[in-house]
């Protein structure tokens, strides 16, 4: 990889104190390239600091000689810290932050490297370019009141062709000075500060998340949304003349995954798994693509969809609709009667799907049950789908597999779009038959890849820290258990017989929250790492490249692959290791960000519910207990605080190993129920306030 190459060979003395000119020819010829892919690469790096020129012609790898590189996390009081990837984050005085703000990307040098660091911003390589808030009028003056609290201060506007209220949210595109003071230009107004929809769009606008493409994107991919021809058929293994179908939910709109089953002689099963063929239309270094490498992953909120990719391509030809032809790359397994692979091949292929199930209608099937005429034409394909996808959970359950089955919430809105109830997402059988089809045909892609060397991006779960896994003992230990020892070799089957510790009490959801808080967080890399969750050795995601960038990086390079002879030359696999791991870096970060999106809008409509059943009083359970006080959850899955000071008696304690408040009279410890009393729900600040009822 030439960034890698490049960082070798600038970490050396003798070029650090270079020229910048001798260095970029010095660089171009040791590694047989243009001066201008150096200085290209060199731009890059620079912009995501991964270098920093720390004088003119002075390069610094990062980190390096007392600087790291980090995201600056502001505080309401000016000062601020800088996250650099370890336990201990880097504190920033106030006087020293060069006027970077929440979320800014910096180079800080340290002062100290012992614990407790402390240093100052030098650089801020990658700047927060828009602010969303309340417009705000003092004297003659407007301000933008940013709704991100990180941020100490309020944002003096300059003149805008835009028009904005007083009290209205708006965006802005935030104009930096070189003293460190910024100031703002309204770029979009979103509606009426006290309006919960504005707050929606405020959250997804603070996230730098936008419903549109622009025109000439969704041009692009409108001239790319035609009936398949005949040309790019060639080649392809037809499929069209077998039974496949689709199985999703009532209100999908987009389709990249259908499957396919036969029965094989002695009990095994030929399953087919078929992915829309994104890559055939989303060329890498397209308009379309630079949209989609940016956004990275679609995001769900309750009632609307941010896609990855237009309308045309992720609900058009990449869609795998009913009765229609479409192109697909498709992963064909043999299995024996016990679900193990005897054979498998990835290919290039076109079907016809034959029918759009929904889980609802394939359910009563797999139970045995009459359904729609619809779905009762496939019984006998379903009825052997059912029968597969048991012995593969079955599988996974003995190799230690984790399923902490903690229930997502589905929202209900009315006719006006306001949210009314919240209920508990359905899981069935038919959404774990469609899990399980997925997940073996994302270990079979990923498996190939790996043994064939050619690079690739895989979805890893590394293991949990130590130290982690003795804090959920003690915890485990404080609700009353007997907790097995810590073994030197920490595996998923260990962390499953914790699980069922609990698994029969009333808290166990909260108990498997509290494990699944302890775990790592999945992300992608170029390296195969495993994924612990899964108990899997080898793990991608392949199955939804119409929503995720990931599933859409690897269909090109198994693309290239199986167009090259099931050869990639060592230059490109060069060429490829540079775009997986830049690929892998961005669609991790930006499936944080969506997470927390999608977050903050449901907690926002589980406040908007709450709102106007102030004075009501309900039963909990607590959730999380801290030093500051316990949140109680609902069953419509709201949750509040109950501060400490509001607890009867006074005098708590706070045990963080056991998460309980305890005083000479009570206790409050996680997975109790209580009675609480609704006394706040604040949409603004998406908070909701409880009483304790004796």
């Amino acid at each position: 990889m030439m960034k890698q190459r490049i960082k070798e060979l600038m970490m050396k003395d003798s070029l650090v104190y270079s020229k910048p000119d001798n260095l970029f020819l010095f660089l171009a010829e040791a590694l047989n390239t243009s001066v201008d892919n150096i200085k290209g690469e060199i731009k890059k790096m620079l912009s995501c600091g991964e270098i920093f020129e720390i004088r003119k012609g002075k390069f610094l790898v990062l980190p390096s000689r007392g600087y790291v590189k980090g995201k600056f996390s502001g505080s309401s009081k000016g000062f601020g810290f800088c996250d650099v990837g370890t336990d201990n984050d880097v504190f920033i005085p106030g006087n020293r932050t060069l006027g970077a703000i929440d979320g800014d990307g910096v180079i800080v040098k340290l002062f100290s490297v012992n614990e407790g660091k402390e240093g100052e911003v030098v650089s801020i390589f990658s700047p927060v370019k828009k602010l969303v808030g309340r417009v705000v009028k003092i004297n003659r003056n407007t301000f933008l009141e940013p709704d991100n609290e990180k941020i100490p201060f309020r944002v003096p506007l300059i003149k805008s062709k835009i028009f904005c209220k007083e009290n209205e949210k708006a965006v802005i595109n935030i104009i930096r000075k070189k003293n460190g003071k910024i100031s703002g230009e309204i770029v979009e107004t979103l509606g009426d500060a006290d309006d919960v929809k504005t707050l929606e769009l405020a959250i997804i606008r603070q996230h730098n998340l936008y419903e549109k493409f622009s025109d000439e994107v969704e041009k692009l991919a409108q001239d790319l949304n035609k009936p398949v021809s005949k040309q790019q058929k060639a080649g392809r293994l037809d499929l069209t003349k077998i039974v496949t179908f689709t199985i999703d939910g009532e209100d999908a709109k987009d389709f990249d995954d259908a499957v396919s089953i036969a029965e094989l002689p002695g009990g095994g099963f030929e399953l087919g798994v078929h992915i829309a063929d994104v890559g055939e239309y989303v060329k890498q270094g397209s308009l379309i693509d630079e949209e989609a490498f940016d956004r990275g992953t679609s995001t769900y909120f309750p009632i609307t969809v941010l896609p990855m990719l237009p309308k045309a391509l992720s609900n058009g030809i990449c869609s795998l609709n009913e009765g229609v032809e479409r192109l697909t790359l498709s992963c064909i397994m043999k299995l024996d009667s016990e679900a193990k692979i005897l054979d498998y091949q990835i290919k290039e292929s076109v079907i016809k799907s034959s029918a759009r199930l929904t889980y609802t209608e394939v359910y009563p099937i797999l139970a045995l049950q009459n359904s729609s005429p619809k779905a009762n034409k496939f019984k006998k394909e379903l009825v052997l789908m059912g029968k597969l996808a048991k012995i593969l959970q079955n599988n996974r359950e003995k190799r230690g597999a984790l399923d902490l089955d903690i229930p997502e919430a589905e929202f209900v809105f009315n006719s006006e779009g306001y949210v009314v109830d919240v209920k508990k997402r359905e899981r069935n059988d038919a959404h774990r038959l469609i899990e399980e089809f997925m997940i073996l045909a994302n270990e079979v892609v990923a498996k190939h890849f790996n043994l064939e060397n050619i690079p690739f991006v895989y979805r890893v779960h590394e293991k949990p820290t130590i130290e982690k896994v003795k804090n959920v003992l003690d915890f485990l230990r404080g609700l009353g258990f007997t907790v097995p020892k810590i073994p030197q070799n920490i595996t998923p089957d260990f962390i499953k017989k914790l699980i069922e510790l609990a698994s029969k009490k009333d808290y166990s959801e909260i108990v498997n929250k509290i494990i699944l808080r302890s775990m790592q967080k999945a992300i992608y890399k170029n390296q195969n790492l495993g994924h612990f969750g899964l108990a899997l050795q080898y793990y991608c995601h392949f199955t939804s490249p119409i929503r995720r960038y990931p599933d859409l990086t690897i269909h090109r390079i198994i693309k290239e692959y199986l167009r090259g002879n099931n050869q990639i030359s060592s230059e490109r696999k060069e060429e490829l290791d540079g775009f997986t791991y830049e690929s892998a870096l961005q669609s991790s970060e930006a499936e944080r960000n969506s997470d927390k999106a999608e977050r903050e809008v449901d907690d926002l409509w589980r406040t908007f519910l709450m709102k106007d059943r102030v004075g009501e009083v309900f039963e909990g359970i607590i959730t999380n207990v801290t030093n500051f006080g316990m949140f109680v959850g609902l069953d419509n899955s709201a949750e509040g605080l109950v501060r400490i000071e509001d607890l009867p008696g006074g005098g708590y304690l706070y045990f963080e190993k056991s998460l309980e408040l305890k005083n000479q009279a009570n206790r409050f410890r996680i997975g109790d129920k209580v009675k609480v009393k609704l006394v706040k729900a604040d949409v603004f600040t998406r908070k909701i306030d409880f009483e304790l009822v004796k």
